[in-house]
Parts: C-alpha cells; sequence; structure tokens
C-alpha cells in the first residue's frame, strides 16, 4: 500500500512540474495587437528542431519553449519579423523554417523527391517491360524446339 502512495506523489509531483515549466502562447502578451499576431505567426511558420514536424507554437519541448522565450524577448526589444528569422537561420540554418528558400545548400531538398520518384517510376517501367517480353521469347523457343524436334535448354532468366 506504501508502494502505491509512493508512485502517486511522485506522479502528482512530476505532473505539477511538468504544468509549471510549460509555456503556452497565451504566457506572451504584447501591449500591441498586431505584434502578438506576428509573434503567433512566426512561431507558426518556425519548425521544432526536437520535435521536426511541429512548429515553436505547438511544441512543448525545451527547446521550443527557449526559443518561444528568445523570439518573445526580441520581439519586445522591437526587432521584426524578418530580423528574428535572419537571426534565427544564421543561429539554426535553414531547417527552422518550414519553407525553406531554393539555394545550392536545398537543392536535394527539393529536388530529391522529384529525382528519387523518377528513378523509382523508370525502374518500375523496366521491370514491366522486361516481364512482357519474357513470355513472348519463351513461347518462341518452343516453336522453334517442337519444329526441329530438338530439346533446346529454355532459360526463363532472361
Amino acid at each position: 500500500m506504501k508502494a502505491y502512495k509512493l508512485i502517486f506523489i511522485v506522479v502528482v509531483l512530476m505532473i505539477t512540474m511538468n504544468a509549471h515549466t510549460s509555456s503556452t502562447l497565451a504566457d506572451f502578451t504584447f501591449t500591441d495587437s498586431k505584434q502578438t499576431q506576428d509573434f503567433r505567426n512566426l512561431t507558426e511558420q518556425l519548425r521544432c528542431l526536437v520535435c521536426q514536424n511541429e512548429s515553436l507554437a505547438a511544441s512543448q519541448a525545451e527547446l521550443a519553449q527557449d526559443l518561444r522565450r528568445e523570439i518573445y524577448a526580441m520581439m519586445k526589444a522591437g526587432k521584426t519579423q524578418e530580423e528574428v528569422i535572419t537571426f534565427l537561420v544564421a543561429r539554426y540554418g535553414d531547417f527552422i523554417l518550414y519553407n525553406p528558400p531554393i539555394k545550392p545548400s536545398t537543392y536535394f531538398l527539393w529536388y530529391g523527391p522529384f529525382i528519387f520518384f523518377s528513378i523509382g517510376g523508370l525502374l518500375f517501367a523496366r521491370t514491366l517491360l522486361k516481364q512482357k517480353y519474357i513470355p513472348e521469347t519463351t513461347a518462341a523457343l518452343e516453336n522453334v524446339a517442337t519444329v526441329t524436334d530438338v530439346k533446346l535448354p529454355l532459360d526463363t532468366n532472361l
């Protein structure tokens, strides 16, 4: 019975500590509604570097919370969205952006899926065409063998 009480206390402490450290977008207030909207838009545009498939606005990772606080401080200091994005890209790279710019370092990111899809399509088409011609070749060899009454070894792995 004591073990259950101890587990319950630990769970309650973990929940309350986590609730205390997490921050939401409602925690960041600005005097100007435009600045509030810019902050929300900016945190939606930026990727959480830990979660990788969540925006900074949605993520509860510690790094995301730190980045939200940093963005908040920069915007409170009068920085524009472009200045904040430039700072974050310089610090973390283009990966922090959901829509990275097209430049030589991101060509693989932008064009890689099309290249791999094209290669896969060509290989698939080649395989289908190869399978189409194998039965015709095998049938032709069988006809030649029956006409000449000579047993030819048929290699089906053409």
